[in-house]
């Protein structure tokens, strides 16, 4: 599957998690409901990957954690706040680089339209 196709998937999973839920939910939630949205549509997840960062030729375990990784491919972050920040989309980018991934989506469930709490991010 196709990078793109994967993160459409993934879009559509969000779309019916949301739709289903609504926004005003723990994060928590709503991760465990697109991990079993995703798993449904036979895709490879992982979920609180740690993240060590590279200091000097030295791997350090900093606590960081990716949200999901779908396919090996596709990093997803969730947010359930009121308003995404530029520092969610940073966080996102940093996280494409720290594991040398192409593609993010950062989605806020907490958007009254799901549609309008989704970004994708390039690496």
């Amino acid at each position: 599957m196709l990078i793109n196709e994967i993160s459409g998937v993934i879009v559509d999973s969000a779309m019916n998690v949301h739709s289903e839920l609504g926004p005003g939910l723990l994060e928590s939630t709503y991760e465990a409901c697109l991990i079993h949205e995703l798993k449904s549509r036979d895709l490879c997840i992982q979920n609180q990957l740690t993240l060590p960062v590279k200091y000097k030729d030295k791997q350090i375990d900093t606590g960081y954690r990716i949200d999901l990784l779908v396919e090996k491919s596709v990093i997803v972050e969730l947010k359930a706040v009121e308003k995404s920040l530029p520092i969610h989309e940073a966080q996102l980018l940093t996280y494409l680089k720290l594991s040398h991934k192409k593609i993010g989506l950062l989605i806020n469930f907490n958007a009254l339209r799901l549609k309008y709490g989704i970004k994708r991010i390039a690496n």
